[in-house]
Formats: C-alpha cells, structure tokens, sequence
C-alpha cells in the first residue's frame, strides 16, 4: 500500500504536524512562549545539537510559526521571535501541558500555569467558543468532511454508531 505524504492529507491534524510534529519542534515553540529568542538560549534550555537545532529553526521560520530577526550587524547575529501563526500555537502547547499534568505528572514541576490576577493553578479545558460546552465526547464528535474517502466516512460512521 502506497504511504501518503503529508502534503497529500486533507486532514488539519497531518498538516500541522508537518510543521511541528518533530518534538524537537515544538520544545523550541515552548521555549519560545516562555521568552527565549536567541540560539544559544534555545540549545542552552534544550540540549540540543547545533546542526540538529539550526534545522529545526529553519523549518519553524519556513513554516511561518518564528520569524528571524538580526540583532546584531558584527557579527551577524539572529533572533527568533513568535509570528502570529507561532503566538496561535500556545493553546496546543496548554492541551500538552494539561495532559502531561494529568497523566504524567513530573516529580517537581519546572513550571505552573496560573491565572495572572490570582496566582492559583489552572486547570484548562477546551470550550466551544458558540456553545460554551466542552469539547469532549460527550458534546462533540469528528464527521466527515468533504475531503473523506470512503475508508475514513466507513470508519467515522461506525465510531459514531458505538457511540450513540
């Protein structure tokens, strides 16, 4: 059976994936959340190899997700900073974050996230922003659209049968 590229899928989760589906990827858009621009702090944070992280920087600026910046003209120095597509990319980044909280919770968290006004923990959850329900099984299912093929539109039906 013949694999399809990723530029073949009309599904919204394989394309973002191509972007930033390389964990390495989205650690550095993490770090870049958290404030860190240059490469010598995203290697420092990460651990990460020189050609390894110039890679990946690449791909993320190519992808639209971090724009490079010169800083400094000797030498010629860069920074990478959050388009507006990479500042969209954060509520991925709290869905991990909460998951990971949930079901693999570190020993000693290196970081919270809290509520600005009160300093109290989090919990997030995603809503629909018209209905106000969450988006869980209860409230939401995937259908097809107009992309699906017929093995996808076979298997979505029978998921939504043995839900019901």
């Amino acid at each position: 059976m013949e694999r399809k590229s990723f530029q073949d899928m009309d599904c919204p989760i394989a394309l973002s994936l191509e972007r930033v589906g390389e964990w390495w990827s989205i650690l550095i858009l993490r770090d870049a959340t958290h404030g860190l621009t240059r490469f010598d702090e995203f290697q420092k944070s990460l651990g990460i190899a020189p050609n390894s992280l110039t890679r990946r920087l690449s791909a993320l600026v190519e992808a639209g997700l971090l724009e490079r910046r010169r800083y400094s003209d000797r030498p010629p120095r860069y920074e990478y900073v959050l388009t507006e597509t990479g500042h969209a990319f954060r509520p991925v980044l709290i869905a991990l974050f909460a998951f990971g909280a949930s079901h693999f919770p570190p020993a000693k968290p290196n970081v919270r996230l809290v509520d600005k006004e009160t300093g109290s923990d989090v919990d997030p959850m995603l809503i629909d922003r018209v209905t106000g329900h969450p988006i869980d099984e209860e409230h939401t299912t995937f259908l097809p659209g107009p992309g699906a093929d017929d093995r996808l539109r076979a298997a979505l039906e029978r998921r939504n049968e043995q839900a019901a």
